[in-house]
């Protein structure tokens, strides 16, 4: 029973040599310098603050929350075209509506200036 576990255990392995060998490499040739850019934020898109009633742009937030939801509904079309040739003319239907939906959305939000970034 346990060699069935192997290939799984083997893969493990190798996944974790490769990370172990990759960070290392890293760390060998690279350049390490730390400078003020490279240690600043860019996540939140603003500098930290310590008082959480100062005002701020949020077409930040705006336009990556924009970003996941048509990224999301993009990614269901991966899986509808792997499985084309199984859904036929109601499958094809359906994904159509579908897109169209998500164009009218991203019409809708273009119309909008909700991507204007100005």
């Amino acid at each position: 029973m346990l060699e069935n576990y192997f290939p799984i255990l083997a893969l493990l392995s190798i996944m974790i040599a490769l990370g172990v060998f990759l960070l290392a490499l890293g760390f060998i040739f690279g350049k390490g310098d730390q400078n003020k850019a490279k240690l600043s934020p860019y996540e939140c898109g603003f500098e930290a603050f310590e008082d959480a009633r100062i005002e701020f742009d949020v077409r930040y937030y705006l336009v990556a929350i924009l970003f996941i939801i048509f990224d999301l509904e993009i990614a269901f079309l991966f899986p509808w075209a792997v499985a084309l040739g199984g859904f036929g003319l109601s499958g094809v239907v359906a994904m159509g509506i579908f897109l169209l939906i998500l164009v009218v959305g991203f019409i809708y939000e273009w119309k909008n200036g909700a991507l204007d970034w100005d």
